[in-house]
């Protein structure tokens, strides 16, 4: 699979009149080795979650708000090892970090710059969702809808990935077992648009192909890369821990 042009490094300078920061999202089910790809109905075309940041909100929230927002599913960044020029926080090195995984800079007129960060995310487990309709108070005369968005929990700082799949993977009265389908939301977008917006879980190669050439295919496939490399790490870890 071929990687998108990388631009050369280059100075430019914008007041905040002529700045716009947004943030995209690649939401992946590990247990299922799927991705969340949304699709236009009315212009037909493919499509990672993007959007602005709203003013005072971190990129990665941001990232993480389109992500529902667009696609209706609940979504938490995933820390995952990746190369990167960020320096070690002060507690020292950390093998797994939830940084952009690509920036764009997108002209969105003469003189107005776009500003764009890619993540990696994660749906999320059975357990973050039915917390939801527990706090919010779903069957209370003063609840919220389904579609206001509620910041996740992070993804525990000392899960392993392989923890986490075996989450999604549920046991019935009768001892059968069954994978967890993460939830969909209706109604989540916030505009006209966004009402044309549908989301569908696809395999890793499908979404590629889904979405052509480009960087968003590249968020896939990197997200995708590191999620599988983040795994061997942890059971190499495991196997040899005494």
């Amino acid at each position: 699979m071929q990687t998108p042009l990388l631009s050369a490094p280059t100075a430019a300078n914008y007041s905040s009149d002529r700045l716009t920061i947004g943030a995209g999202v690649a939401i992946f089910h590990v247990r299922t080795e799927r991705v969340v790809v949304c699709y236009h109905t009315l212009e037909k075309y493919w499509f990672l979650p993007k959007g602005r940041k709203n003013a005072n909100e971190s990129i990665t929230t941001a990232a993480e708000r389109e992500g529902f927002e667009e696609t209706g599913y609940r979504n938490r960044l995933l820390p995952i090892p990746i190369i990167h020029k960020q320096t070690d926080p002060d507690a020292g090195h950390e093998p797994f970090v939830t940084e952009a995984v690509w920036v764009q800079l997108l002209p969105l007129s003469a003189i107005k710059q776009y500003l764009l960060f890619w993540y990696i995310a994660e749906t999320v487990p059975q357990d973050v969702e039915l917390s939801y309709d527990r706090e919010v108070g779903q069957d209370s005369q003063t609840a919220l809808p389904s579609r206001v968005y509620v910041p996740p929990p992070p993804f525990p700082k000392r899960q392993t990935l392989q923890r986490r799949i075996d989450e999604d993977t549920l046991i019935a009265e009768d001892g059968t077992r069954k994978t967890y389908e993460p939830k969909w939301h209706e109604g989540t977008g916030v505009n006209e648009d966004e009402s044309y917006y549908r989301s569908f879980l696809l395999t890793v190669d499908d979404a590629c192909k889904k979405l052509g050439r480009g960087v968003m295919r590249d968020v896939v496939r990197k997200g995708w890369e590191a999620i599988q490399l983040r795994q061997t790490e942890e059971s190499g870890s495991e196997i040899t821990s005494p």
